[in-house]
């Protein structure tokens, strides 16, 4: 079976003597574990398009749930990542994330989407790194089936509630009165950075970070939308810890 399809490369491990194995998120058939025969040879047709966090036009034959690399081309290298330290660091962030959210031989269009529109806006610097981050996290959440619910309290419903917070573990937003009867941990959240929330939650994909947010509401939103990330996620990420050492 051959596939012709466009993948990430999310992870790149050296196998054999000349061979790559690789992590790639694709259009048609979400992750999978690829073999690229050669592509550490000198000279090899492969090594541009299989390095780590680049988007290639790709063939590939798969037999028995396995898959071997047959072409690749580089379609885009995201070079500005490679100019800054920090700046690959929190590329692999986003890969990592991806990695751990996409699903095996599921298509995976919207996250790989995202994936690259948040590794093309860091690369380009469109917007500062902590506000594509923030944004990252919250919309794959959102992708991966974790969407928090902002309308509202979410245990009672209650909408006009003056005193909000926000609950990580427990999906979305809690009122004063919940939160004294669950115990939760809660994040503080006000006006400004909920309407963010809001804003990469409900958004059109093309939009998702066309939004201005500034001072004490912008720190609340990027804390807000990472400690959700990892709560759902369930696990911590090194490349998140490596990011902050050098960032």
């Amino acid at each position: 079976m051959f596939l012709n399809t466009r993948a990430l490369i999310l992870r790149e491990v050296k196998f054999k003597e000349a061979d790559k194995m690789l992590t790639v998120l694709t259009e048609d058939e979400g992750k999978l574990s690829v073999c690229a025969k050669g592509a550490l040879r000198k000279g090899s047709k492969f090594a541009a398009a299989t390095e780590f966090l680049t988007f290639s036009e790709v063939t590939l034959f798969g037999n028995k749930g396995r898959w071997q690399l047959n072409e690749a081309v580089t379609t885009e290298q995201f070079l500005g990542l490679r100019e800054d330290l920090s700046y690959l660091a929190l590329g692999s962030y986003f890969a990592e994330m991806l990695d751990s959210a996409a699903d095996e031989d599921s298509p995976g269009v919207e996250i790989l989407n995202l994936g690259l529109n948040s590794l093309f806006a860091l690369s380009r610097k469109l917007y500062e790194p902590g506000h594509i981050k923030a944004v990252f996290e919250m919309r794959l959440m959102c992708l991966s089936g974790y969407e928090p619910f902002l309308e509202g309290c979410s245990v009672c419903g209650e909408k006009m509630s003056t005193e909000l917070h926000f609950s990580a573990d427990g999906g979305g937003l809690r009122c004063k009165t919940c939160l004294r009867e669950t115990g939760e941990r809660v994040l503080p959240i006000c006006d400004a950075s909920l309407n963010a929330l809001r804003y990469i939650v409900y958004s059109e994909p093309k939009k998702v970070f066309s939004f201005f947010i500034e001072g004490e509401a912008k720190t609340r939103m990027h804390s807000l939308c990472e400690a959700y990330a990892l709560a759902q996620s369930e696990r911590m990420f090194d490349t998140l810890k490596y990011w902050k050492s050098v960032k």
